[in-house]
């Protein structure tokens, strides 16, 4: 059997600088204290395993030293720490982009612009998000200001572009009942992300 510490190395090589709630989540579940894979962590940092980094006033935990660097320069406001918040979402997207290789700018907050603008060598991905919103005729809203959105940026015909929405049975009632149509002439893809991370990307 996996030692709790090895199991944290193995979901860091998945997605760098996870913090110790998101960790907890996935080792033990959500009803569970952060408190025993703080103590984890804190070892492995001593042993030099992995580095931990406050970002934003939230401790997370990285394998990669040019990630612990990066973290520096990024300006993480509270609202990601809100589950399924708009920042919540792009934060687990910028996590997972940047493991995979990408150079990865976010409009964080109100900051006007593309939310997510991926670089990776000649690729380039435009993701625009919206979080789960707080009444369904509000997620109808989103999910048709998130698609007007991305139809501005458009601009760039070698780019890849996706919308990405909280993983809920409304979100994806509406993307089903989108035109097979539209999509197709479109190439527009939909990113659901849940609560622990996990992103479903759907054409």
């Amino acid at each position: 059997m996996k030692s709790r510490e090895q199991r944290i190395l193995e979901l860091l090589t998945e997605i760098d600088g996870q913090t110790d709630r998101q960790l907890t989540d996935k080792i033990y579940g959500k009803e569970t204290h952060p408190s025993s894979i703080n103590a984890e962590c804190n070892h492995l940092a001593q042993i030099e395993k992995i580095t931990r980094k406050k970002v934003a006033g939230v401790y997370r935990n990285f394998l990669k030293e040019s990630l612990v660097q990066n973290s520096e320069k990024i300006e993480i406001p509270k609202t990601v720490y809100q589950p399924l918040s708009e920042d919540y979402l792009k934060a687990i997207l910028h996590d997972l982009l940047v493991h995979q290789g990408w150079d990865v700018n976010v409009a964080w907050g109100k900051t006007k612009g593309i939310d997510i603008d991926a670089h990776r060598g000649n690729e380039r991905w435009i993701i625009e998000v919206k979080g789960s919103g707080s009444l369904q005729p509000m997620r109808v809203n989103y999910f048709i200001g998130v698609l007007g959105e991305l139809l501005q940026r458009m601009d760039d015909p070698n780019a890849r572009y996706s919308i990405a929405l909280p993983d809920m049975k409304q979100y994806r009632g509406l993307w089903e009942r989108l035109p097979k149509l539209a999509k197709n002439r479109t190439s527009i893809s939909i990113l659901f992300v849940k609560e622990d991370g996990t992103i479903e990307e759907v054409f």
